[in-house]
């Protein structure tokens, strides 16, 4: 299952002869499609976006056949929220409590931060196509995601980082607007560059306001790497996308067993089953169970 993602783009570009690296994108179409499909509320829509967003960053620097996982577990009413993301663009996401609110901050901005939790962890898991994946973890820092990844990577993964998310929510609850933006420096950078640099993100501050204004993945790395000799690298499209298949749920279903597909059609008369990651059902009836029956007869 894939869906449009509405000119969705990520860009990568590096500055100072590789050694700053920057991570731009756009995901205003992958983020609706995320809220559409999980019917989520307000402030779960702004995290989901963000987490979706976060991971379409981070797996931009994979190779073709590696993917990765971003998790976050905290204390608040949210629960867990996952996200897969590959190097081509295609992300999908789940959050655990779908339907959560909370009132606006003080600020009027969406409550992130409470509806996370500012107990929990983080981690990041890559897939890299070896016998055991690499997880990283470390603690949440604020619940805001964007914040709890810069120190994530900073900890778990000594990479001096700043990274800015942002989802902004029509009053209907549709997605506005979504971005992101990820600034790495690399061993042997000048540590007197983050400081330039961090001058620089603050223009950028309110991401998703700026996306809503038009500013395009390309213009938030012009933005950011202002003053230094910088370069895009690459660029692709990011979407909402989800593996699963009638066939695949049809297989999970088969591995179950006899004993719990004959109670299944004499309870039940059939079974429906969900995709977790982007809420696609699939409907088996009496005829699908019995067809399965004979087939492992």
């Amino acid at each position: 299952m894939t869906d449009a993602a509405g000119g969705d783009q990520w860009v990568r570009a590096v500055a100072a002869d590789g050694q700053i690296r920057v991570l731009a994108a756009r995901t205003t179409g992958t983020v609706e499609t995320a809220r559409r499909r999980h019917g989520t509320a307000p402030t779960a829509t702004a995290a989901l976006g963000r987490v979706l967003t976060a991971a379409a960053l981070l797996a931009v620097l994979l190779k073709d056949d590696q993917k990765l996982t971003l998790r976050i577990l905290g204390d608040g009413p949210l629960g867990g929220l996952v996200a897969d993301g590959l190097p081509d663009g295609r992300v999908r996401g789940y959050v655990q409590h779908p339907d959560v609110h909370l009132p606006l901050r003080p600020d009027g901005k969406l409550d992130v931060g409470g509806a996370v939790g500012r107990r929990g962890t983080i981690s990041v898991t890559r897939d890299l196509g070896l016998r055991e994946p690499y997880t990283g973890s470390a603690l949440l820092v604020s619940g805001e995601i964007g914040e709890d990844l810069t120190a994530y990577l900073w900890q778990s993964e000594q990479t001096p980082s700043l990274v800015s998310l942002g989802v902004l929510v029509n009053p209907d609850g549709s997605v506005r607007a979504a971005g992101g933006l990820l600034v790495q420096l690399l061993p042997g950078a000048d540590p007197e560059w983050a400081r330039r640099l961090e001058a620089n993100a603050r223009s950028l501050a309110g991401i998703s306001r700026r996306v809503d204004d038009g500013l395009s993945p390309a213009g938030m790395a012009e933005r950011v790497l202002e003053g230094f000799d910088s370069r895009i690298l690459a660029e692709g499209e990011v979407r909402f996308a989800c593996g699963c298949s009638r066939a695949r749920v049809e297989g999970l279903l088969a591995a179950l067993g006899r004993e719990e597909l004959t109670r299944m059609l004499e309870e039940d008369g059939g079974a429906e089953l969900t995709c977790r990651f982007c809420g696609e059902r699939y409907n088996f009836g009496a005829d699908d169970l019995r067809r399965l029956l004979l087939r492992e007869a």
